[in-house]
């Protein structure tokens, strides 16, 4: 089993930026991805950014060239750094692992704002 505690959420002006953090225990071993989401009020949840063991990295087209997902595999960690925030990036952010099973975070509230 894998435990996933994010961190970084808060209230950001547009323009903005903010980094979530995603700390990993447990079988971390059996991680083969990992990879934000987010959920809007009223919509279904998303998949933001992944990137697998072995680095290779996918993005939602709304967040290219803004958001920027990195690991560190040394401290078990993912992290998103989200540049150039938007309205409409006003979200819960889940952390997610694929190990031996899928395993969330429970949440982080980004809310983007004047």
């Amino acid at each position: 089993q894998v435990q996933l505690v994010e961190s970084g959420g808060g209230l950001v002006q547009p323009g903005g930026s903010l980094r979530l953090s995603c700390a990993a225990s447990g079988t971390i071993f059996s991680i083969t991805l990992m990879a934000w989401y987010r959920q809007a009020p009223g919509k279904q949840r998303e998949l933001v950014a992944a990137i697998t063991s072995g680095g290779v990295i996918n993005y939602a087209d709304s967040v290219k060239g803004r958001f920027t997902i990195t690991r560190d595999n040394a401290k078990n960690a993912v992290y998103l750094q989200m540049n150039s925030l938007k309205p409409e990036d006003t979200a819960v952010y889940y952390c997610y692992a694929l190990g031996l099973r899928e395993s969330w975070g429970q949440g982080t509230q980004v809310t983007v704002s004047p």
